[in-house]
């Protein structure tokens, strides 16, 4: 079952698509929306990817980091973000810490699970019935933007 609203977010620390390491320490003072996935290049997966692609411009200047996460590793996120030309990181959790901290453990691969983070770390928002298609514009929804 997914953490609830209310609670502290587990820390992580991560590696993105380009090998750059991402903290959740590093992104106080700033929403985070850390959106859990099963796989790079599926179709759902895609969908969901570029619907933040696409939104990108609704989300710059208001203070808010997307990340994607999926237990894929840094070869396989730079291929599918070279492929859909995404614009934001993806987090490579080979090892499944971060899936096993924020309980989307699917058996081997992430659920579908989104978690909005307010700038002092706390979950303000879990989506477990993700609509690939509009997830961008439904988690902007769900931030009253």
């Amino acid at each position: 079952m997914p953490l609830a609203v209310g609670t502290d977010a587990p820390a992580f620390t991560a590696k993105d698509t380009n090998g750059n390491t991402v903290s959740l320490s590093d992104l106080r003072g700033k929403t985070v929306v850390l959106y859990f996935y099963p796989k790079d290049d599926t179709p759902g997966c895609t969908k969901q990817a570029c619907s933040f692609r696409d939104a990108q411009s609704q989300y710059q200047g208001k203070d808010i980091v997307i990340l994607g996460v999926s237990a894929d590793d840094e070869v396989s996120h730079q291929a599918f973000t070279q492929k859909y030309d995404l614009n934001f990181p993806l987090l490579a959790d080979t090892d499944k810490s971060l899936i096993k901290a924020f309980d989307v453990d699917g058996g081997g691969y992430a659920k579908r699970v989104t978690y909005v983070i307010d700038p002092n770390g706390k979950i303000t928002h879990v989506d477990t019935s993700v609509n690939t298609t509009t997830h961008a514009s439904d988690v902007l929804a769900a931030l009253g933007l």
